[in-house]
């Protein structure tokens, strides 16, 4: 009859529980490499549709500001944006849904992997004639509002 020793019947079982543990590691190590990169890479479409809605913002706001109509006359609906998004580009639509109403404006960009990014929007028309008054309705004595203001600093 053969007996083992204690020690031996440890010696094997220490093996087993060195590459098991190893193998776990390997594992751990594998997730969270796999996750950094996922993290990355959702981080740089993050930044990409932060600058997309940045640059669509810009090119509503200006159309706004000017209207549909002349800013269809005064700048390039379609074309690269400016420094330092020059491999950016932008395409803008219009379309009248007749005399007086809004017109549907679509805005588009494109970043440099190709991705679109979108915003539409609808936006009243600005008549020529119509200048904004953007005088006030009391005339401003700012000498007086400066007096004011100071004596309630000092005193």
């Amino acid at each position: 009859m053969v007996t083992r020793t204690p020690f031996a019947s440890r010696r094997g079982f220490a093996l087993i529980d060195a590459i098991l543990g190893g193998l776990l590691l390997a594992f751990g190590l594998a997730a969270v490499v796999t996750l950094s990169q996922r993290s990355l890479v959702m981080l740089q479409r993050g930044e990409r549709q932060a600058q997309a809605s940045a640059l669509l913002d810009e090119l509503l706001g200006q159309v706004v500001a000017e209207g549909p109509v002349e800013f269809s006359r005064r700048r390039p609906v379609v074309g690269k944006c400016d420094a330092p998004w020059n491999e950016w580009t932008f395409a803008i639509d219009f379309s009248s849904n007749g005399e007086g109403d809004a017109w549907d404006v679509v805005a588009r960009v494109q970043d440099s992997n190709g991705v679109d990014h979108r915003c539409a929007t609808k936006v009243a028309p600005r008549n020529a004639n119509d200048v904004p008054e953007r005088k006030p309705t009391e005339p401003i004595d700012r000498k007086d509002r400066f007096e004011k203001k100071h004596e309630n600093i000092n005193g």
